[in-house]
């Protein structure tokens, strides 16, 4: 199909093609990418401007930050964890946030549709989770910024695609974190780094499982892996496994919900409050009111550890699902 590209186009082409600075590139080839019909006709040419943006906007990024360098795409916290999905060009990381989500990613069939990251708030029984969409990660090229977004995150999300080479794209991709210093919780990390690694907890999930001999495929990839992460087979055309995946996305945060009551009421299981395996009933005072730290007396707790309505002191620590009654 044709791109039938208007003349407006090409005066920022040429404006692009004489331009000096990465700003100056920049302004030019987002004007293109307005300007720029959109259709079949020009997805790959669309994609292209977006690598080039990408490109240019690192480039300006270096040059501003010099020897330290700020990330171009900060997104704040929200919800019971924060999960960066990554993974090599085209296996399906922008329909995994619009399956699971209320974002709306583009999502093409071809590589580099994603050129900046989407967040999308994922709901999980009474919590969310925000996954976030980010452009591909490979050996030749990555963002500047998506080390620093990664480093920030809960959970990584490592995405491959079962009908092209998975073993091969989760290599590549374990590769490109590795030169970055991020190492995925119990993959083996080199004595020699020149600095401190950053390692964050991970799972890894193969896309388009869709017939009974995806999953044997899926079975025989794990196999042949030998990844110490736990694997799991998801589908976003189908959402075959997407509620297994959020379930091990709860169990891999390590998180837990708790939930507060009023002497005599009942609590709200609508809204816990989210904390760390292990925190104690000091943790949620802090929570709850940095003033509830100094005026907690005791509470009495109702869980799966206790007798209902049991007393406890500051330093109990608390399991899912137990509710508290504080006393100050």
């Amino acid at each position: 199909m044709p791109a039938n590209l208007p003349p407006p186009y090409f005066e920022a082409e040429k404006r692009y093609r004489e331009a000096k600075t990465p700003e100056a590139k920049i302004e030019a080839l987002e004007e293109m990418l307005t300007i720029m019909p959109k259709h079949k006709g020009t997805d790959k040419l669309r994609a292209d401007l977006r690598r080039k943006i990408a490109k240019f906007k690192s480039q300006a990024q270096q040059k501003k930050g010099g020897g330290k360098q700020g990330t171009a795409y900060q997104i704040d916290k929200e919800g019971a964890a924060q999960v960066v999905v990554t993974g090599a060009p085209n296996t399906g990381k922008s329909s995994l946030v619009a399956a699971l989500s209320n974002a709306e990613p583009e999502v093409a069939d071809f590589p580099h549709s994603t050129w900046k990251p989407t967040p999308g708030m994922v709901p999980y029984e009474n919590i969310q989770f925000q996954f976030i969409d980010t452009p591909p990660i490979n050996a030749s090229y990555v963002d500047p910024w998506m080390a620093d977004l990664i480093r920030r995150s809960d959970l990584m999300l490592l995405l491959v695609d079962l009908q092209a080479d998975p073993l091969g794209q989760l290599e590549e991709t374990l590769d490109v974190l590795a030169r970055l210093r991020i190492y995925p919780e119990g993959c083996p990390i080199p004595d020699d780094l020149p600095k401190k690694p950053c390692i964050k907890k991970a799972l890894v999930a193969a896309n388009k499982v869709d017939t009974e001999r995806d999953r044997e495929d899926f079975q025989a990839f794990v196999e042949l892996a030998e990844c110490p992460l736990p694997c799991l087979p998801v589908s976003t055309r189908s959402g075959y496994g997407l509620h297994e995946l959020l379930e091990r996305t709860f169990q891999v945060c390590r998180i837990i919900r708790v939930y507060t009551k009023a002497p005599g009421k009942e609590p709200d299981r609508s809204a816990p409050f989210v904390l760390a395996q292990g925190s104690t009933l000091q943790d949620l005072a802090e929570k709850i009111h940095k003033d509830f730290v100094h005026k907690l007396k005791f509470a009495r707790i109702w869980g799966t550890q206790v007798f209902d309505g049991q007393m406890v002191q500051k330093d109990y620590v608390l399991h899912d699902g137990d509710v508290v009654e504080i006393r100050i």
